[in-house]
């Protein structure tokens, strides 16, 4: 058995840490309100007994996170599906690498544990930025979830170091068979809908290998993974803050990554799709091997972001988008004017919301890229595959 005592600060908790944590969370006087809020037809105490009856962190996710994740997609969208699992079920190569566009905070790979269990697979470690983990509560709730934490805002050195020991302990679990693993593309969520894959990210991934680039990449069996949402989550508050960095730099308030997290749980999110992408292919591996320096991690990069945006799934809000944003429009046939309707009064209500000062026609445009840049990106994609 690997020893793992070298990862003990940035690893998911153990079965014996995931019920003291769980029992600790179980105490918590919020829990009960909790409990009301996604079990209403159980008494307030139903969640902190189901918490004190988990045996480990397979319970944890299976008799608590797997109900709640269900109850979020039963009030909070209109539909879900998905395709492509049988990426995962026929893929001959073990535990996987999943590179994940980010839309929302928890949801994203929340809505993929569950896909993955409810298709009898076992589910993922995911990576998360220690920005999260605010107090203990939170993080005995996020560790015992099989939750990797994502060291951020150190020195340089630190950085490398937090870098080197992310990379070993991806590499490690999914190389030994023991966990698959989530990870975003980039750091932080997409605020303006434009997914792609940070080269860092696939620098700090290629640090620990032992091999050449090519089996540094292989042995992680890549599988790209693209979610969409009809409504995105916490729309204008991506908006607000797009609009406040072009003057100056952005500074999160104390509490807003948790409001981010409670609103993209609460909203209306219309129709939700996640597509499970094909692995990278040794050809497309062995083609980046080929390249110099950095252009080999272009290469990665380029096959990943084309896999995420073959995978959105556009609605009707993103053909709207677009032709609000340009004359002519283009996708008229794609919704109707009461749909164009709905969602126009939509933006303007989401509008209201942020302060009056803000320029209303710059918000405006910012808050309606973010519908439309998915149009584009598969415009964009299409051309160049041509």
């Amino acid at each position: 058995m690997e020893d793992l005592s070298r990862f003990e600060s940035i690893k998911p908790y153990s079965d014996n840490e995931a019920v003291e944590a769980l029992h600790y969370v179980a105490n918590h006087p919020g829990v009960s309100t909790i409990s009301s809020y996604f079990f209403p037809n159980e008494s307030p105490e139903y969640l902190p007994n189901l918490l004190k009856s988990c045996k480990g962190v397979d319970d944890f996710q299976i008799l608590v996170m797997s109900k709640i994740v269900q109850w979020v997609l039963d009030h909070t969208a209109k539909t879900f599906s998905y395709d492509g699992i049988n990426n995962i079920i026929n893929n001959g190569n073990g535990k996987f690498l999943a590179l994940s566009n980010h839309r929302d905070i928890i949801l994203d790979p929340a809505i993929t544990q569950l896909v993955l269990f409810k298709n009898g697979l076992p589910t993922t470690q995911i990576a998360v930025g220690d920005n999260l983990i605010t107090n203990k509560f939170i993080e005995s709730l996020i560790r015992s979830n099989r939750m990797i934490k994502v060291v951020r805002g150190i020195s340089a050195r630190e950085l490398y170091l937090s870098s080197q020991m992310l990379s070993e302990y991806i590499r490690l679990n999914i190389t030994s068979d023991r966990s698959s693993i989530w990870l975003a593309q980039r750091q932080g969520r997409t605020k303006d809908g434009l997914d792609t894959t940070e080269q860092g990210l696939l620098k700090m991934l290629d640090m620990s290998g032992k091999g050449d680039f090519e089996q540094n990449f292989k042995e992680l069996n890549i599988i790209p993974m693209s979610i969409s949402y009809e409504i995105e989550p916490c729309d204008i508050l991506k908006a607000r803050e797009l609009y406040i960095s072009k003057r100056h730099k952005y500074v999160k308030q104390e509490g807003e990554d948790l409001n981010s997290i409670l609103t993209g749980i609460k909203q209306y999110k219309g129709n939700i799709h996640l597509n499970i992408g094909a692995p990278l292919t040794d050809a497309e591996i062995n083609a980046a091997a080929q390249c110099d320096k950095n252009d080999r991690y272009q290469w990665i990069r380029r096959c990943v972001n084309i896999r995420v945006i073959e995978g959105y799934k556009l609605f009707k809000n993103n053909y709207i988008a677009y032709d609000c944003l340009y004359p002519g429009r283009k996708y008229a046939s794609m919704y109707t004017q009461e749909d164009y309707d709905w969602f126009y009064g939509y933006m303007n209500k989401q509008l209201d919301t942020v302060e009056p000062e803000l320029n209303r026609a710059e918000l405006r445009h910012i808050f309606l890229d973010i519908y439309a840049n998915p149009v584009k990106s598969k415009e964009i994609l299409a051309d160049t595959m041509v």
